[in-house]
């Protein structure tokens, strides 16, 4: 290493003095490239487990000669990185990210000095305790003036300032102007000064918005009382309107650029760590979080550079990072004299529209007496209006200004289509000022701003970032309310409510697909309706379907909108995120169409016209959507609000008089349609149909209940493959393996494995392992009623051996697993594995390819807290390694699965009211289900847990086991972040376990199988790593034509992988040495010209440096010698 570095100095130095030719700066140039390529394998294949596309770049080297203004400076060029702005608190994601950036401008240059590495640490003492960014510009400043390793007046330097969103506190909307105006003033202090200090320098502003956890809510309690879609838009919010201010700043002072080496750039948009976790509540997984470094560090690369219109195309699971480089015509930094941006106050106003509406109908007059049947409710009779939902419903940023961002925090409650009543109809179109026409004395709108817990909001108990489950807790409130209020006769007023929610849990369902599921939708929605069925008398509920969300996306998708997209993505981000065309995109489609057709299916099965004073009745309108354009053909951005996400008031004005219309249209004749190009008048009751209406007075015949599914009798699995055929010839590479080449299997592991209680009816039988229907190793019956990896291989291969089949040991097969077993007796059962495949006459040693699995690591997990030593992380990978090479030097053509061990804090969850689940729950994991929650026992079994998966990783990830052509171990990790499936809220659905709530039932044996077998068709790097458990009989997967292989470490590289230096198929115990280096192998290509030509170049250059350098110091001497030579002479008078 020492050597490129210096290699790559000879090459900065001596291409502008010496002038060597042409064929040296192509020499030089490819061993640059050479170091490059192999600093990228390691840095990016091996860190983030991830593909990474562009590098190596054509624009690598620094500008001849070195730049003198701002605007034309390469990242080559860049002697100096450094950062401000980051904090103590802060999460190391951060500093992580910049790190990783400066690794990455190393590939440019070499030399590249950052006090960020180990001369200067911004974590340290003397730093932290400069809090502010002025102080901390002073200390940079001081530091790249006083550093003997760089020239502070001829070396270009880029300084990346950081401002922390997750650092600043702002709850009201006045609080807000405020932070903002006093974060901008210390930037501005910030920048002046170190415009002040330094010379030559590109300043880089950006927002960071990571801290999720509890740090943020301990400087910002006051936020503890917001729900949590509440605080994600204030955040959002907040991050947009800092941005915009900053924006502002830049502009005013024209980015500090009076002079030619100095500037200011603020990246387009903030950073956004941990987006899923927003949306899910929960933290990433490791590699998720790996992958989001990569990502944002990617994102800052590329706001740095000037911007490109080359579009880099990467697979949906974002596996594959296009990394950009510079180009040709574009290979500067990005400043804003080279690439001028946009700026939000260049955005043209939105005119207000006129939002009232003309009153047509003629006959306004109630029942003549009060009605005892909501199917015979005129509006007049209508007593009381209520609503509950999102953002939609509480009116955030009705009435915003286009260039007022955070007005969008702002609740326009009496602006609400379904419930405000502010003004009257003439100005103000909302369901209730439709309504007062017809009754004057109506009550329960909502008037002004505010928050559901004003009074103002009174009967609009709609929360912002609500979601379906937030639902129930609205509607209690709404009842209560109206229970207390003197205005309203509880028993005897008619009261029309309208419920629209769905829209948030379609935004955030792709982070977590089980809560958001249509099952759980429709529950929350039902539980709902079932609680206004129960306690609300006299009540008419208008069910608004979800609104048809896709076309939310092309506000995103034409630049000229100037749509602050990357707000959306936090907001929305499931919606707004996929590839068009993608299979996610695709989900999301098919979610909002199941939602709709849910909730027919709910209210159609008849249960909440059981009396004859309460029905529930859908309105469809928003079933589809027709997106407003202008006559230029672009959307026009005046039906929304500031956020390009919320809805303007003009928008509200169109829902408003659908949702009157449909409330008049009959049952099975209803628009579903929501045209915002159309100017919609009002419909008006007739004297033959004067009623809103409902099923009754529509004449309409529900559909009834849906056939209730019959219970389920097996837990077999459709099979779909249909190239089944094994290999031409019996393949010699375990790299090129088909599930048909496969004749034995074989197993080890713990009471999953063996089949512990699978099929337990009761506590008598736990003891039974039920060893044919292991997900693993079971071959009971067919795939069609029991799914076992066997099962599914015997599709492919009927003549499959090894399986076990019924209860007990008697016809085990290579199923070695043993209840209780821990890791250390891995070993033992691997020894009792080669010696049955040896004395089975059925199997050929030698010749059969054979496919191993091993799972175990739980009870070492479970008894932890009463054996750490023997159970120490360490020792669980060392009693692995142990047994993987002992398979190594002793078995031939071999494939070995090892399953990642699950988070077992899991099973805390799991609880039924019997004693066997109590008792036997607790014995059998002791250190995981006594301690409490919250208690510190816990969270060192969750530590060690993920050390489990972190030893595991290390051990098979590196080259250990690559030395062999016929044998191959492979991480399968669809177990690293499972869930266990919840029939309610907070109860798990203990129908995955067997009677003690340990082991596991034959359900769950289902699911683990088709979750293994599907790994096994992923490649290594993109694997699922998380099951759902869903039940579904059509889930396996099948091997592809393009790569009908089992998946291994080398057929998942991109390019065709080497060949190990190990061809030979050994016919003996006797096989290579194990490899003890964990790195991981990529392939390498020949270079394009032999290496020691770089290396002769430079010994010449050298030379010839040595030999320049001799000269003028002889000439030096020489001259040095006359002069003392001349002073000779005088003193001696000549």
């Amino acid at each position: 290493m020492q050597r490129d570095m210096t290699l790559r100095r000879v090459h900065l130095f001596c291409v502008p003095r010496v002038g060597l030719l042409h064929d040296f700066h192509r020499a030089v140039e490819a061993h640059f490239t050479q170091i490059n390529e192999r600093n990228k394998e390691n840095f990016f294949f091996m860190k983030q487990r991830s593909l990474v596309t562009g590098l190596p770049c054509t624009q690598m080297f620094p500008s001849q000669p070195p730049p003198s203004n701002v605007n034309s400076v390469r990242p080559s060029d860049v002697a100096a990185l450094s950062s401000i702005g980051l904090h103590m608190h802060s999460s190391t994601e951060l500093s992580t990210v910049v790190s990783r950036l400066r690794e990455l401008m190393t590939f440019f240059n070499p030399a590249l000095m950052s006090p960020l590495s180990d001369e200067i640490n911004l974590y340290a003492p003397h730093f932290v305790q400069h809090s502010t960014l002025v102080e901390q510009a002073e200390e940079v400043s001081r530091y790249l003036q006083n550093n003997q390793a760089s020239d502070v007046e001829s070396d270009w330097k880029l300084l990346l300032l950081f401002v922390q969103v997750d650092q600043l506190c702002a709850c009201e909307p006045q609080q807000v102007q405020s932070v903002i105006k006093a974060t901008v003033e210390e930037v501005d202090g910030a920048l002046q000064l170190l415009h002040s200090q330094l010379k030559r320098t590109i300043v880089s502003v950006a927002l960071w918005d990571g801290e999720r956890n509890g740090y943020h809510n301990k400087i910002c309690q006051c936020m503890e009382t917001y729900s949590e879609g509440e605080v994600r838009l204030q955040r959002a919010l907040l991050s947009l309107a800092l941005q915009e201010s900053l924006d502002e700043l830049m502009v005013k002072k024209r980015w500090y650029g009076d002079r030619d080496d100095f500037t200011v750039i603020l990246q387009e948009s903030p950073f956004i760590a941990d987006l899923s976790s927003i949306s899910s509540g929960k933290p990433l997984s490791e590699s998720r979080a790996l992958q989001q470094t990569d990502n944002l560090m990617v994102q800052m690369w590329t706001n740095l550079l000037q911007p490109t219109r080359v579009q880099r195309n990467t697979d949906d699971n974002g596996n594959i990072i296009a990394l950009p480089c510079p180009t040709e015509d574009r290979p500067f930094l990005r400043t804003e004299g080279n690439s001028p941006s946009y700026h939000h106050r260049d955005a043209s106003p939105l005119l207000h529209p006129f939002t009232g509406t003309e009153m047509p109908c003629e006959d306004l007059s109630p029942s003549p007496s009060t009605p005892t049947s909501v199917h015979e409710l005129r509006p007049g009779d209508i007593k009381v209006v209520a609503a509950v939902g999102d953002s939609l419903t509480a009116g955030n940023g009705i009435a915003s200004s286009p260039n007022n961002i955070l007005d969008v925090l702002s609740q326009y409650r009496g602006l609400s289509w379904s419930i405000g009543g502010d003004d009257n109809l003439t100005t103000v179109t909302t369901l209730p000022n439709i309504l007062k026409h017809f009754n004057q004395n109506l009550t329960g709108y909502s008037v002004g701003m505010g928050k559901q817990d004003t009074p103002q909001a009174f009967l609009n108990q709609a929360v912002a970032g609500a979601k379906s489950k937030n639902i129930l807790p609205q509607v209690q409130a709404l009842v209560a309310r109206m229970k207390s209020d003197s205005r309203i006769n509880f028993e005897s007023d008619w009261k029309l409510i309208t419920v629209f929610i769905g829209g948030n849990d379609l935004c955030d369902h792709c982070y977590n697909s089980l809560l958001y599921s249509v099952e759980n939708y429709i529950r929350n929605v039902q539980d709902t309706l079932d609680y206004l069925h129960k306690e609300v008398p006299r009540a008419l509920v208008n069910l608004v379907e979800p609104l048809h969300i896709l076309p939310l996306r092309d506000m995103h998708t034409d630049p000229s909108l100037k749509c602050p997209t990357w707000l959306v993505n936090i907001l929305c981000p499931c919606v707004i995120l996929p590839k068009p065309n993608s299979k996610a995109l695709q989900m999301v489609e098919d979610l909002n169409r199941h939602y709709q057709k849910s909730l027919h299916e709910l209210v159609e099965s008849g249960q909440y016209d059981t009396r004859s004073d309460f029905t529930v009745v859908i309105q469809p309108f928003f079933r589809e959507i027709v997106v407003p354009k202008l006559p230029d053909g672009r959307l026009d951005r005046s039906f929304f609000s500031a956020d390009c996400f919320h809805l303007s008031q003009k928008a509200q004005t169109l829902m408003a008089r659908s949702l009157w219309n449909n409330m008049l249209e009959p049952l099975g004749n209803k628009t579903f349609t929501q045209d915002f190009t159309e100017d919609l008048n009002l419909t008006c009751p007739t004297q033959t149909s004067p009623y809103i209406r409902t099923y009754n007075n529509s004449d309409y015949i529900y559909a009834g209940p849906s056939p209730t599914p019959g219970p389920i009798t097996d837990w077999g699995s459709d099979f779909s493959c249909v190239d089944l055929a094994p290999s031409d010839t019996v393949p010699t590479s375990v790299h090129e393996l088909r599930p048909a080449d496969i004749k034995v299997v074989a197993a080890l592991g713990d009471s999953t494995t063996a089949g512990t209680g699978a099929k337990a009816k009761n506590m008598f039988d736990l003891s039974k392992e039920y060893k044919g229907v292991s997900w693993s190793i079971g071959g009971d019956k067919a795939l069609d009623t029991v799914t076992t990896l066997p099962n599914i291989l015997k599709m492919f291969n009927p003549s499959l051996k090894g399986f076990s089949k019924g209860v007990g040991s008697l016809q085990k097969g290579f199923n070695m697993a043993a209840s209780g077993a821990k890791t250390s007796a891995i070993p033992a059962q691997v020894q009792a594995l080669i010696k049955a495949m040896k004395e089975n006459k059925a199997v050929n040693f030698e010749t059969d390819w054979k496919l191993l699995t091993i799972f175990v690591g739980g009870n070492d997990l479970c008894h932890y807290c009463i054996d750490q030593n023997n159970l120490s992380p360490m020792n669980y990978s060392h009693n692995l390694m142990l047994s993987l090479d002992m398979l190594y030097r002793e078995v031939p053509r071999v494939l070995v699965n090892v399953v990642e061990i699950l988070q077992i804090e899991l099973l805390k969850t799991v609880k039924r009211n019997t004693i066997s689940c109590s008792l036997l729950q607790r014995t059998s994991c002791p250190c995981v289900i006594n301690p409490d929650v919250t208690s510190p026992e816990l969270e060192e079994i969750k530590r060690i847990n993920h050390e489990y998966q972190a030893e595991l990783l290390q051990l098979i990830s590196g080259d250990r086991y690559d030395g062999k052509e016929d044998f191959a171990v492979v991480l399968q990790p669809f177990l690293h972040n499972s869930f266990i499936p919840y029939t309610g809220v907070g109860e798990a659905d203990s129908s995955f376990f067997s009677v003690d709530c340990f082991h596991i039932s034959e359900r769950a044996h289902a699911e683990m199988a088709i979750a293994l077998w599907n790994n096994m068709l992923e490649p290594v790097g993109r694997k699922q790593a998380y099951n759902n458990f869903t039940y579904d009989r059509s889930k396996i997967h099948c091997p592809s034509e393009v790569n009908p292989f089992i998946y291994t470490k080398i057929n998942s590289l991109p390019s065709p992988p080497v060949t190990p230096t190990t061809t030979s198929i050994p016919t003996s115990t006797a096989s290579p040495p194990i490899n003890t280096a964990t790195t991981l192998p990529v392939p390498t290509c020949p270079s394009s010209m032999p290496v020691w030509v770089p290396v002769i170049v430079g010994i010449v250059c050298l030379l010839a440096g040595v030999t320049f350098a001799w000269m003028i110091l002889s000439c030096c001497q020489c001259r040095k010698k006359e002069a003392e030579r001349a002073v000779e002479m005088r003193q001696s008078g000549f």
